[in-house]
This record gives C-alpha cells, structure tokens and sequence, in this order.
C-alpha cells in the first residue's frame, strides 16, 4: 500500500565508494539488457521497455508450460486455511464472541486511529489546524464503548472507503501532493461481511472489522444483518466469479439498491442459473445478463438481498480461474494503465491491492497491504537478509518465476517474465527511478499499472532497488 520509493531509514550505511560498487554491478546487468546502451531512449519512453512488451501475449509466449496449474483448489484452499489460522492480520470474524468486551473494540479503533504528530495539509494546501485533528480524535467517542456490547454484523452493499478516522477529510503531507490522502486505508467491496463494533459521536460512521481490514466506514455502505443470512450469502453455490478488473450490473431505476453496481477483480456473487427464462428482472428480461443475487440496503438500514442483472458481455466465470502462469499475466495486464489509488481511492486500487485483486482470481487469499503480506507465515516465503550481498540477489533474481511476488519497504512487484535473463515486473506504482544512459538520474511518474524491469531500479538516489527486497512470496507449493 505504501510508496515504494521513500529516503531509507537513518543510519544505513550507503557511503559513496558503495554506491559506486552498487551502481557499477547494476549498470553491468543494465548493459547487458541492452538498457543503458540504447542510441536513444526508448518510444515508450520508459527504460527497458518497447511497444511489443506492453501486452500479456509478449510475456505469455516465453513461457515452456504456461497453461500447465500451479497450484490445485484442494492446495489453494489449504493455503487459504493456514493464512487465517496462522496470519495475525487475519479476522475470522464469523468467530468473535457473542459479547464483545470495552477492550478489544478501543484496541481495534486506537490500532488505526493514532493523533497524527506532523503537520498534514488540505486539497487547497493550507495546514490543517490542531482544532480539526482534535475534533477528529474528539469523534471516535472512545468514551461511550460500554464495557460489553452484543456482536453485530453487517454486510458491504456498495464498494466502501475504509478511513483512518470518520470523516472524509483528504489530508496530505506535503503541499501539491494531493494524490496521497493519508486517511485513505483501503476499500471494501459488495458482499464483504464485516462486524460493526462502534459508531462515532456524529452517527455517520461505523468502526468495522472486516476478515482482513479494521476502519471507519460511511454507514451507508453497510446494511446490518444477522449472522446466518450474511455467512450463508457468501457460500452460496453456484455463483459466477469476476474476473475482468471490474464489472457492473445493469442500471434498474425498479431496484435502485442493485442498480449500476461496481464489483472489482475476484469477487465472487450468488449466480441464480435457474431463474425461469420468461421471468423478468427489474423491468428487464434476462437473456442478455447473468441472474445474480445482491445485496442492498433498505431504508431502515437492515439488509435484505435482491436479484440483479449482470451482462453476459462483462468479463466473469463460473468458477475460479485456474492458477496458472498464462492466467496470471493476462489477469495482471486487465489492469495495465489504470491510475494508481493510494489506499484503493480514486475507485482504483494500490500496490498491494493490485496482486491481492489478482490472486483473489483464482481463489488465494492474502493479507491487506505489503508490510503483512511480505511476512506472512502462511505463505511460501523466500527471506532476504539485510546483509545479503548485491551479487547473491542478482543470483537469486535469476531464478524467480512468473506470479512471485516481489517486497521492498511499502512496495510490492509482480514477476511477469524475464528478458535476456532478468525479471520484469508488473506492479501500481507512483513511478519509478533510473539512471539513464548518460549516468544521470531520472524519475517517471507512471502513476499506474506499469511493467517495467526491476534490475535498472533505484529505491533512491543512491540504493539500488534489488538491494532493498526484503522477501519474495511465492504461491505455490
């Protein structure tokens, strides 16, 4: 979820006669990709990169056995299993006691919402005053948690912001730079069954713990519910699976709570394969569309579930795709362009959502953002010491395979293949630095899905980005 290309911590060594070194090794590879040697900059105008590698064919064709699965549902599911046993930000919510006591709920809302020290600064760039932040603190109305309250469900109706405090306030931490809302989290989408723990003191927001996510929520986007009705929904069979990067159901002005629904990459919905062919849906007849089943929000708030059309036309299945490495490089390449949304804002997705989407594909479940994924224990975890020289990494890059998932600090990265040798990635990012052919130092603003080669990158100035990979998760056996 976090930029990947921030200063390194104080204190790490990075003296000049390293960077040379560093520099040196990594303009060697450079070279021997073709980058740096180029008369000219590519037309693409991003290094390593030409107009025939911007499609999933390019990638796809490298591949020996690209259709051939990598893993088994019965293996997925198991995989699936161990991350909510063994993953710490994992919420098996279905699980929570019938009365939640005072403690847990103010540990779930103080984990998120900490008093911000620095200075943060509005859209217009105007310090936002000590007042405001107070108030926002103020509004968590920490003090009317009584000392144990019954459990409370809900289910997303419509894809939903989740924000560090209730409001939606876009804060920032520097002037001009109006992409980065830090009380942006994350996003939930329709179908999502979280529990409701608290309100705040306005009584627009709900603090809500979702399997893998706890934030503020807009009430609106959540209908409550009881538990049987929400955890039957979500193992209701059939049921189609999306998997273009979104998909909407078709505008009903009949049943406005259905009407014109986003649903995003791997999300899964209740398919009514039996609905009687000259029964209509909303006003319309359904030759044309997939009968889904939804859920909305009544006008007292409570949940109740609706079918809904979804047109032959979208980009779903029937099933979860099989994980295979064609798959993951075309369901990669149904994003490549979109903008970057820090935090899943601007109705797009970050970094950590971007694979977490993909995987979510083909039935794996992972963790939230990149600091949780990249250490996660359920998964097949390849850890990269501090100390591991610059040579030792080159090696090991070498050997990565398509769908790995590559973490430095804030950033994850998708192998996709590998030209001349080295891993190219596709990966949400804000952009990328390099030096160019004359030694100096360059930055793209890609500011969305991007593939790119990963040697040539630098974390900074100074840093190659290979000698800041913290861990490589790979999902397979």
């Amino acid at each position: 979820m976090r930029s990947a290309f921030r200063q390194p911590p104080a204190g790490r060594p990075s003296g000049a006669r390293r960077t040379a070194a560093l520099w040196s090794g990594a303009l060697a590879v450079a070279l021997t990709l073709g980058l740096a040697a180029q008369a000219r900059p590519p037309a693409t105008g991003v290094i390593g990169i030409e107009e025939g590698q911007l499609n999933a064919d390019y990638w796809v064709r490298q591949q020996t056995h690209p259709d051939t699965p990598i893993f088994d549902r019965a293996a997925i599911a198991a995989q699936n299993r161990r991350l909510r046993e063994l993953d710490p930000s994992v919420h098996d919510i279905e699980q929570l006691p019938a009365r939640l006591p005072r403690e847990q709920v103010r540990a779930w809302i103080q984990a998120l919402s900490q008093p911000r020290e620095e200075t943060l600064y509005d859209e217009r760039g105007d310090a936002v005053p000590a007042a405001t932040l107070q108030a926002l603190s103020d509004g968590l109305a920490l003090d009317a948690i009584p000392a144990q309250q019954p459990r409370r469900y809900g289910m997303v109706v419509r894809r939903a912001d989740l924000r560090t405090f209730p409001t939606r306030l876009r804060v920032f931490t520097s002037r001009g730079d109006t992409d980065i809302d830090r009380f942006q989290e994350s996003a939930l989408f329709p179908g999502t069954p979280v529990a409701i723990v608290h309100e705040s003191a306005d009584g627009r927001y709900w603090f809500v713990v979702s399997e893998l996510y706890a934030a503020w929520v807009e009430k609106d986007r959540i209908a409550e519910g009881e538990a049987g009705e929400i955890f039957a929904y979500v193992r209701k069979t059939p049921y189609r699976i999306v998997t273009g990067a979104t998909a909407r159901t078709v505008h009903t002005p009949e049943q406005p709570g259905v009407s014109d629904v986003q649903l995003e990459m791997g999300v899964r919905v209740p398919w009514l394969a039996d609905w009687p062919a000259q029964r209509e849906v909303n006003g319309q007849h359904h030759y044309a569309s997939h009968v889904i089943e939804l859920p909305y929000r009544d006008d007292a708030g409570r949940l109740k579930f609706s079918p809904a059309l979804l047109p032959r036309t979208a980009d779903t299945a029937s099933d979860y795709l099989p994980l295979t490495q064609a798959h993951l490089v075309r369901q990669g390449f149904k994003f490549f362009g979109e903008r970057y949304g820090w935090g899943h804002s601007y109705n797009t997705r970050d970094c950590s959502g971007f694979v977490s989407e993909i995987y979510r594909s083909f039935g794996v479940q992972l963790p939230r953002n990149t600091r949780d994924q990249a250490v996660s224990p359920a998964l097949n975890r390849i850890d990269l010491a501090d100390d591991l020289g610059h040579d030792d990494r080159l090696a090991l890059l070498k050997t990565l395979q398509v769908g790995d998932l590559i973490y430095i600090p804030g950033h994850v990265m998708m192998v996709v293949g590998h030209q001349d040798g080295w891993p190219y990635v596709i990966h949400d990012t804000t952009g990328i630095t390099f030096r160019d052919r004359t030694g100096e130092l360059a930055r793209v603003r890609l500011n969305g899905v991007s593939v790119t080669p990963l040697v040539p990158l630098l974390f900074d100035r100074e840093q190659p980005t290979v000698d800041r990979i913290t861990s490589i998760q790979r999902i397979r056996p």
